[in-house]
C-alpha cells in the first residue's frame, strides 16, 4: 500500500471510531435514555418514511434498511415496543401487514438524533470552501459506490 492509501486508511478508521464514540458519549450523557445507539439507529430508521401511507414501516424493510436479519431486527422492535419507542400495528390497506411506527417518545429521540447529525455536519462544512465539499461529496459517493457494489456481491454469496 502507497504513503497516501495507508493515511486514507487511518483516516477512514479513525472518523468511523470518532463518529461512533461521540455518538456513544451522547446516549450516556442523556440519563434518561435506556437504549443502546443500535437502538437509536433502528429508531431512525423506523422514522425514515413517516409521511407514507400508511405510515410505518414494516420488518422486512426495516430488516433491509438496517442490514439485519429478520429475527435481529423482530427482537429489537418488539424490545423497543416494550420500552415505549415504537408500536406495531396491522395495515389499515392489508391486515396481514405489521406495520412500525415511532411513537411520540420515539419521535423526540429520533429528533434528537437528527439534530445532533445536523449538527456535526454543520461544524464540518462550515470549515470547508465550496470547492472542498463538491471533492468531498464525490469521493464519499465513489466510497459508498464501492461499499454497496461488496454488500450486493456478499448478499448474491449468501
Amino acid at each position: 500500500m502507497d504513503v497516501f492509501s495507508e493515511e486514507f486508511n487511518e483516516l477512514l478508521v479513525d472518523a468511523y471510531r470518532s463518529l461512533t464514540e461521540i455518538e456513544e458519549q451522547m446516549v450516556r450523557s442523556t440519563s434518561s435514555l435506556d437504549l443502546s445507539i443500535n437502538e437509536i439507529h433502528l429508531i431512525e430508521a423506523v422514522g425514515r418514511n413517516r409521511s407514507s401511507s400508511p405510515p410505518g414501516r414494516t420488518i422486512s424493510d426495516l430488516s433491509e434498511s438496517v442490514g439485519l436479519s429478520l429475527p435481529s431486527v423482530t427482537i429489537a422492535v418488539n424490545k423497543l415496543v416494550r420500552k415505549g419507542y415504537v408500536e406495531k400495528r396491522r395495515s389499515p390497506l392489508d391486515g396481514r401487514v405489521v406495520l412500525v411506527t415511532l411513537t411520540r417518545r420515539g419521535e423526540k429521540v429520533d429528533r434528537a438524533h437528527r439534530y445532533f447529525h445536523q449538527k456535526m455536519i454543520a461544524a464540518v462544512m462550515n470549515e470547508m470552501t465550496e470547492e472542498e465539499k463538491r471533492v468531498m461529496a464525490k469521493g464519499i459517493i465513489k466510497l459508498n459506490d464501492f461499499f454497496n457494489k461488496k454488500l450486493a456481491r456478499t448478499d448474491e454469496n449468501e
